[in-house]
């Protein structure tokens, strides 16, 4: 899968999704706290820039993986990277994939960001991709209910729990790796028309409530 920039000016206009490069560093350190990393099964090595761009770097160097810096579009703050997102588990002869290493900076928590990066990367798996996707899986800690409640609400399908299928850390407080279940879903491709409807429905939503008066 080549790298592309992500875009789509109109529904989609707070966020569009650039190739991560060493440059999206700085901004990264700003924009994260340790926290987001809790149940990542990667995070920097030291609270650094160095840090950032060598967590950058072993991402990038996987082979099934094609890594995005989430970049505001809009605003003061345009050109700015708050997060990064990829997809990954890459299966060209399935045509199927993740989506998935996802973190947003804790301001951008429940706006339209998230939202709109799900958005743009399903599109671009179900509809620009030669040959489009026929599965997009998401997985998730089976501790982390924040992270699945939002895949469900995209309208993903729940198909199971891998059971002690994924080792976590350490970082943070714990000195050990930790034993996790996964969690994981799935939209494809028959279903993607009916998840695009409730997604575009939910951001103009969002478009229409910000432009409202205050009560």
């Amino acid at each position: 899968m080549t790298p592309v920039t992500l875009e789509s000016p109109g529904i989609v206009r707070t966020v569009r999704l650039e190739p991560l490069e060493l440059r999206h560093a700085p901004d990264l350190l700003a924009a994260a706290d340790p926290e987001l990393f809790r149940h990542s099964m990667q995070a920097p090595s030291e609270w650094t820039v160095r840090g950032f761009e060598e967590e950058m770097e072993r991402v990038k160097a996987l082979q099934d993986v094609v890594a995005f810096a989430i970049v505001l579009a809009e605003g003061a703050g345009a050109g700015r990277a708050i997060g990064r997102t990829t997809f990954m588990d890459i299966k060209p002869a399935h045509r199927g994939l993740e989506i998935g290493r996802t973190w947003i900076g804790r301001a951008w928590h429940g706006t339209r960001v998230n939202p709109e990066i799900k958005y743009l990367m399903l599109r671009h798996a179900f509809e620009e991709l030669a040959p489009t996707a026929i599965r997009v899986q998401f997985t998730t800690g089976g501790t982390n209910l924040h992270s699945q409640a939002a895949i469900a609400k995209l309208g993903a399908v729940r198909e199971g729990v891998l059971r002690s299928a994924r080792i976590i850390g350490p970082w943070l407080e714990r000195t050990e790796p930790a034993v996790r279940d996964v969690v994981c879903f799935s939209i494809l491709a028959e279903e993607w028309p009916r998840v695009r409807v409730g997604l575009e429905q939910r951001l103009t939503q969002r478009s229409e409530a910000s432009r409202s008066p205050a009560s």
